[in-house]
């Protein structure tokens, strides 16, 4: 299992994020995009049609697939029925000439790959093994010496760790996650991979870092009139911009060092994000620096929020405004977005009314979410699309991330001269 990192301690704004879209692949088009909808989910095609017809957005570059009505689908149904037919459609079109950078799963589409389930022989192995470690710590229980007993410990953590190289919980990820390598053929599923756009990356050398990821969004939530919602307050705050107010909600005072890891670099992260959104003047900005969280009532007319830490219990602090922006960081923010009565941040945000979201299906380690400051920076430039914000800010694929909203929206756009 990965554990918690990050080699983008001392990166960020002191790079100009005007070298981001100097490279030739950003300004995403809505010609570029493949819708991907599941045909076993009622009102799934249904938006699909929806958001081709308002981003004017070629029939063609519509994909349906049948796949499991739940949540989860298995790793074999991801092999053998998603990529297949994912990677058969971006080949053809592409020889047509279509240049495809985006996939926008819809409503419906399943949030979580699996991970592979144990072969006959793994299954078999696994057995005797687990037989062994019974039969050892039976006679650890019965030894008489000490010498006895140590011995035993030792076999039975040297037994106990081949038996830990049988877990595959980490091959699990979001489908979000996993779909954005599907032009990839060989890659290791253990763990996350790199992605290549994450501006932490740059100039860098990165081991099993992957050429040809594909942006990845998803039009989903509760309900498909939450849906249809999400994409028409997208376009009204294109239209007219995004107007409201910022909140961001830190847990400590920004600290003097700039040399920091984990929980300490993320906070920090959202300080220099509400930064950044004071020093532009869009809105005015709300900064709390306390380890308390906001309370319900607190944030009228939400536009743009980044906070944490609430696992799994979203505060109704917020009224959020059409087209707004909310970004909770905790582990397990969007393991659903239909369950009833869950309260995870993403889920709980999207029936209140925000347009675009991010979130975890499992436990990421905190080193695995999108950066704050670069997701906001990006964002009010208004020169990158949503899913282009997203790109330059999640370090990796393969993993447990999720971005909820249109990837063409900018709220921002009329900021551009």
């Amino acid at each position: 299992m990965r554990k918690e990192h990050h080699i983008i301690t001392q990166m960020l704004m002191s790079l100009a994020l005007a070298v981001l879209w100097s490279g030739g692949c950003w300004a995403l088009e809505p010609g570029e995009i493949v819708v991907i909808a599941n045909t076993n989910v009622p009102h799934s095609v249904e938006l699909a049609h929806y958001y081709l017809q308002k981003r004017q957005i070629p029939s063609e570059n519509l994909l349906s697939i049948s796949l499991t009505n739940k949540e989860q689908c298995s790793r074999d149904e991801y092999e053998k029925k998603v990529l297949p037919l994912v990677r058969m459609y971006l080949k053809e079109r592409e020889k047509g000439g279509a240049g495809i950078r985006c996939l926008l799963l819809m409503f419906g589409v399943p949030l979580v790959v699996l991970q592979p389930e144990h072969d006959v022989n793994e299954r078999a192995e696994l057995r005797r093994l687990e037989t062994q470690l019974q039969s050892l710590r039976m006679q650890e229980r019965l030894a008489k010496t000490e010498d006895e007993k140590k011995s035993f410990e030792s076999s039975i953590k040297e037994l106990s760790s081949k038996i830990s190289t049988f877990d595959k919980s980490d091959q699990s990820a979001s489908f979000d996650s996993e779909i954005a390598l599907v032009l990839e053929e060989n890659y290791p599923l253990r763990g996350w991979i790199p992605n290549q756009y994450f501006i932490g990356f740059r100039d860098k050398k990165i081991a099993n870092l992957q050429g040809k990821a594909l942006m990845v969004s998803r039009l989903d939530g509760p309900s498909h009139e939450t849906v249809s919602r999400i994409i028409n307050d997208s376009l009204a705050a294109e239209r007219n911009g995004l107007k409201g107010k910022a909140y961001f909600d830190a847990r400590m005072p920004l600290p003097a060092s700039k040399d920091l890891t984990g929980y300490a670099f993320y906070d920090a992260s959202i300080h220099r994000a509400a930064e950044q959104v004071k020093n532009i003047g869009l809105m005015p900005v709300i900064l709390d620096e306390q380890e308390r969280l906001f309370q319900p009532g607190e944030c009228p007319d939400a536009a743009l929020y980044c906070g944490w830490y609430s696992l799994a219990k979203y505060i109704p602090a917020f009224s959020w405004v059409a087209g707004s922006i909310g970004f909770h960081i905790a582990s397990a923010e969007c393991t659903t977005l239909r369950q009833k009565g869950s309260q995870v941040w993403c889920k709980a945000m999207l029936e209140n009314g925000v347009a675009a979201t991010v979130g975890p299906v499992g436990e990421p380690y905190v080193g695995a979410f999108p950066v704050p400051e670069v997701f906001f920076k990006a964002l009010i430039d208004g020169t990158l699309t949503l899913a282009e914000c997203y790109a330059v800010s999640n370090p990796y694929w393969s993993w447990k991330m999720v971005l909820i909203g249109d990837p063409l929206y900018r709220p921002f756009k009329n900021r551009i001269k």
